[in-house]
């Protein structure tokens, strides 16, 4: 006998609320992308906050001050780096032809390389409208997480009152802890991989540098930037530092490689452990696939924040889905 399914009225309101909720959040889901960033910036600098307001400092004050403060080192360190980046870099750029011809791989690289290279340069006024009119919107979105995360910072220490003020006294307990739990996490991972692409980096250039290697701005950059990726990153930011050392001598290139080596086992050993140790650990193969995930959805900033989505996931699950309690 066939079965008569009946769906009551009550369950198509429900599906088709929840479709126009989930268009909803699709539809604001660069406001969603700009209040994630902007806890996760809350996240890192609230530590620097607390400590100046426990000396009697305003609240408003101290977020003015730790925006000066960590921004205004941020913009003299990208003052101080862009002009020789900029410089090496094409500098790198126009003699790498000559780097891969020296170790008897020129030929059809180097065409397919210079083809390349011809057919982006050949696209730059095109792409030059398209950047003029992102840039507004691109400024625009940076003022408005760097606006967000002020004034998570500056009602961070009122949370509580606003957490029972929407979910009511019974729930604000452990709504908190759960947002002290979440900033613990995030701000512990996000200080840490800064700490660490920044050890990196300088660990890289000043090897490069005593090593006598050309372009070791770009190239230190290049390996603080891929320290994000687990494993792969360190390798592929050595390719290219390798590839020039062998252009000069095989013994330069060698010298090379043992320096891509003993940073790698200086990270794994030393800067990990240390950097790390208050952080939550997150597997290799998670992070590769959040990465991946993350690049494909939303591009470079969605790669940036992949791995805090994962945290957060994480810490949420392990409370609601996985509890003991």
């Amino acid at each position: 006998m066939p079965r008569k399914i009946e769906i009551s009225h009550r369950t198509i309101i429900f599906a088709v609320l929840f479709l126009v909720f989930l268009w909803f959040l699709y539809y604001i889901k660069d406001l969603i992308l700009e209040l994630f960033v902007a806890l996760l910036i809350m996240t890192i600098l609230n530590p620097f906050v607390t400590r100046l307001s426990k000396l009697k400092i305003p609240r408003a004050i101290s977020v003015f001050v730790a925006y000066v403060v960590v921004f205004g080192l941020f913009g003299a360190a990208l003052a101080g780096i862009i002009p020789p980046l900029i410089e090496q870099t094409s500098s790198f750029a126009n003699n790498l032809p000559r780097y891969l011809s020296s170790l008897g791989i020129g030929g059809y690289i180097n065409e397919q390389l210079t083809g390349e290279l011809l057919s982006q340069l050949g696209s730059i006024p095109g792409q030059l409208v398209k950047v003029g009119l992102s840039v507004f919107s691109n400024v625009f979105a940076v003022i408005t997480v760097l606006i967000f995360a002020f004034y998570l910072l500056l009602a961070r220490d009122k949370l509580d009152d606003q957490l029972g003020f929407l979910f009511g006294e019974e729930r604000k307990g452990e709504l908190a802890r759960i947002m002290d739990l979440l900033e613990s996490k995030l701000g512990g991972w996000a200080r840490g991989e800064l700490a660490l692409m920044a050890l990196v980096g300088i660990s890289n250039y000043i090897g490069l540098m005593i090593l006598g290697i050309p372009f070791a701005l770009p190239l230190a950059i290049l390996a603080g930037l891929l320290e994000i990726i687990p494993y792969l990153g360190p390798v592929i930011a050595a390719v290219p530092a390798i590839v020039i050392g062998f252009s000069i001598s095989p013994l330069m290139g060698l010298a090379v490689t043992a320096l891509a080596f003993l940073i790698q086992q200086l990270e794994n050993y030393l800067f990990v452990p240390k950097v790390m140790e208050k952080s939550v650990g997150v597997s290799p193969i998670v992070t590769l696939l959040a990465l991946a995930i993350g690049f494909r959805i939303a591009g470079v900033v969605g790669a940036v924040i992949s791995v805090p989505v994962v945290l957060t996931i994480q810490v949420l699950s392990k409370k609601y889905l996985f509890s003991k309690e």
